[in-house]
C-alpha cells in the first residue's frame, strides 16, 4: 500500500479535529493596529485591547489582516484586533494563513489565546495535491501485490468521496467567516444600486468602534457624516431587533440616537446587513470619560439628559393624532459604552440589540434572561432569578443607570481630592475581564457596589448624585428609582446651581 493512501486517513481526522475542537479559555486580550489611525504616527500605534466579553456558548479571537507589497514582498499590517467566534480559530495557537488564494489582495489569520496575534505569517497549503506514482515490476506479480495494487486504487477513491464535500463545506465557512467576521480596511465591492432595494450612496470612512454584534463606521451620505453599523449574517436577529425598537412610534426623541434607516448589501455568503444614524463625533461616554473630566454642569448636563432618554424609553405612550401607540421597552444592555455624547454634551442611547419591547397583554416572550454585560448585570440576573414582569426589566436597567452615574461622579472635578483615572464598574473589586462566576460572588453574595469615596459627599451637589445612585443599585429590585425620578432630581439639581449661580452675582 502506497505512502500516499496511508496518510489520508490521518489527514481526513486532523482536519475533523482542527474543525470541531475547542478550547475554552479563548482570547481575552488581543494586540490592536489599525492603519487607517496610525498613517500619520510614526510609532507608538501598536496597542494591547481588551476583547468584550463574549456571549454564552462562544468566545473571542484574535486576527490579523495584512497584505503583501508587490515591489519589496513584505507584509504590511492593515488591522488587528479581537473578533467573535469562528470554528477556524479554535485550538489555533498561532496565526497562519494557510489558503493559497487571497482576497482582495488581503490576508487574513486569526488564533485562540491571549496575544496569539503578535507574530503571523502566510503558509499556502499546495492547490493541487502531488501526483502518485507507482511503480510495479511486471514480471514478479504475485497474488498479494494484485491485491495491494487494487486497494490502493479503491480505498482513496472511497476516502476521496467522503472527504472533498466535507472540504467543500469548510471552504464555503472559511469564506463566510473571512468576509463577515473580521473588520475590514475597506468595503468590499458592492453590487450596483437598485431602486427595488433603495440602496444609498453611501462612502464608509473608518471604524469608530467594534461590539458584541459588528463594527460601527464613520460614513458619508452627500454632505452628511453618518454612523453605519456593519452586522454580519450571523447576527442578523439583532440588525432586526434594533430596527423593530427605532421604527416604534414616538422613537424619535433627543435622547434616543436619531434612526435613518437600514439596508442589506452584498449576496449570499457576503451579505451584510446595515444599521444607519446619526453620527456623534465625542463617541461613548466611556470613551470620553477615559480623556476628559467633567465639570459640574456638564456632569448634570450628561446625567439628565441620559435619565430623559431612559424614561421615553420606559415609557408607554397612548397614540395620538400624529403618531401610534409606543410600548414600554426595556434596554437591558444599558453601561456607559451605549450612552453617546452630542456636541452640546446632551446624551443619548444608542445599541438596542438586546431590548425587549412589552406588547399590552401580551407576555414578555423571553426565555433567556440572562444577557448584557457582566458587570452591569443587577443581582437578580446574576442569580438567574428575574421575574419576567415588565417593571422587573425596567428595574434591571436603572441598576446599570446606577452604576453609569458612578462613572459620572468619579470623573467629576467638584470632588474635594484628587480625580482618578476613569475605572469601570466593580474593575477595583474583580478586575477587567471578570467571569460570571467573579459577578456573583461580589454583587450577589458580598452585596458589594462600586466605592464612593468620602471626598464626593463633601460637595452638596454631588452628595446628592450619590444617594440617587445608591437607590438605583439598591440589592431589593422594588426599592429602586425609575428613570423619571432620576431624572427630576438631577433637573433640581441643575436648577439650583443655576439659582444659586444668579445670587452670587
Amino acid at each position: 500500500m502506497s505512502a500516499r493512501m496511508t496518510i489520508l486517513p490521518y489527514l481526513f481526522i486532523v482536519l475533523l479535529g482542527i474543525t470541531f475542537g475547542h478550547d475554552l479559555k479563548g482570547s481575552g486580550f488581543c494586540e490592536f493596529y489599525n492603519e487607517t489611525s496610525c498613517l500619520e504616527a510614526k510609532e507608538g500605534c501598536t496597542e494591547r485591547e481588551e476583547c468584550d466579553p463574549p456571549e454564552p456558548n462562544k468566545r473571542n479571537h484574535c486576527y490579523v489582516v495584512w497584505r503583501l507589497d508587490n515591489e519589496t514582498k513584505k507584509s504590511v499590517i492593515q488591522l488587528k484586533g479581537c473578533f467573535l467566534d469562528a470554528a477556524e480559530c479554535y485550538d489555533q495557537a498561532d496565526c497562519v494563513e494557510r489558503n493559497p488564494d487571497t482576497k482582495n489582495g488581503l490576508l487574513f489569520c486569526c488564533c485562540d489565546g491571549d496575544m496569539c496575534n503578535q507574530n503571523f505569517t502566510w503558509r499556502p497549503l499546495p492547490t493541487q495535491p502531488p501526483s502518485v506514482v507507482h511503480e510495479y515490476e511486471d514480471d514478479s506479480k504475485t497474488e498479494q501485490q494484485v491485491i495491494t495494487l487494487i486497494l490502493s486504487i479503491i480505498i482513496p477513491i472511497v476516502i476521496l468521496a467522503f472527504a472533498l464535500p466535507f472540504l467543500y463545506w469548510c471552504y464555503r465557512h472559511r469564506k463566510l467567516a473571512y468576509f463577515n467576521e473580521v473588520p475590514t480596511l475597506e468595503p468590499l465591492p458592492l453590487p450596483p444600486p437598485s431602486p427595488n432595494l433603495g440602496l444609498r450612496p453611501i462612502q464608509l470612512l473608518e471604524i469608530k468602534a467594534r461590539g458584541r454584534f459588528g463594527a460601527v463606521w464613520k460614513a458619508q451620505l452627500k454632505n452628511e457624516l453618518i454612523a453605519v453599523k456593519v452586522f454580519p449574517i450571523q447576527d442578523k436577529q439583532s440588525w432586526q431587533t434594533e430596527q423593530e425598537i427605532f421604527k416604534l412610534a414616538h422613537m424619535d426623541h433627543e435622547n434616543i440616537l436619531r434612526f435613518i434607516g437600514v439596508e442589506k448589501r452584498g449576496d449570499n455568503l457576503q451579505t451584510e446587513f446595515w444599521l444607519i444614524t446619526a453620527y456623534h463625533e465625542k463617541g461613548s461616554l466611556c470613551d470620553y470619560l477615559k480623556a476628559n473630566v467633567l465639570t459640574w454642569p456638564e456632569m448634570c448636563r450628561i446625567a439628565e439628559s441620559m435619565a430623559r432618554g431612559l424614561m421615553h424609553l420606559h415609557e408607554e405612550i397612548p397614540a395620538n393624532k400624529a403618531d401610534g401607540y409606543k410600548p414600554a421597552v426595556a434596554h437591558r444592555d444599558f453601561k456607559s459604552k451605549n450612552v453617546l455624547l452630542k456636541a452640546d454634551m446632551s446624551a443619548c442611547i444608542a445599541d438596542f440589540g438586546l431590548a425587549l419591547i412589552f406588547h399590552p397583554g401580551k407576555p414578555c416572550g423571553d426565555t433567556h434572561g440572562q444577557v448584557g454585560t457582566r458587570r452591569y448585570m443587577a443581582p437578580e440576573v446574576l442569580e438567574g432569578a428575574i421575574n419576567f414582569t415588565r417593571d422587573s426589566f425596567l428595574r434591571i436597567d436603572m441598576y446599570a443607570c446606577g452604576l453609569v452615574l458612578w462613572e459620572l461622579a468619579s470623573r467629576c472635578t467638584v470632588q474635594d481630592g484628587p480625580i482618578g483615572e476613569h475605572k469601570l464598574p466593580f474593575e477595583e473589586e474583580v478586575g477587567i475581564h471578570p467571569s460570571l462566576e467573579d459577578m456573583q460572588e461580589s454583587v450577589v453574595h458580598k452585596k458589594e457596589r462600586p466605592l464612593i469615596l468620602e471626598t464626593w459627599r463633601n460637595h452638596p451637589g454631588l452628595q446628592s448624585i450619590c444617594v440617587t445612585m445608591e437607590e438605583c443599585w439598591d440589592h431589593d429590585a422594588e426599592a429602586r428609582l425609575s428613570a423619571s425620578c432620576v431624572m427630576e432630581r438631577v433637573a433640581t439639581l441643575s436648577r439650583t446651581l443655576v439659582l444659586n449661580s444668579s445670587t452670587l452675582i
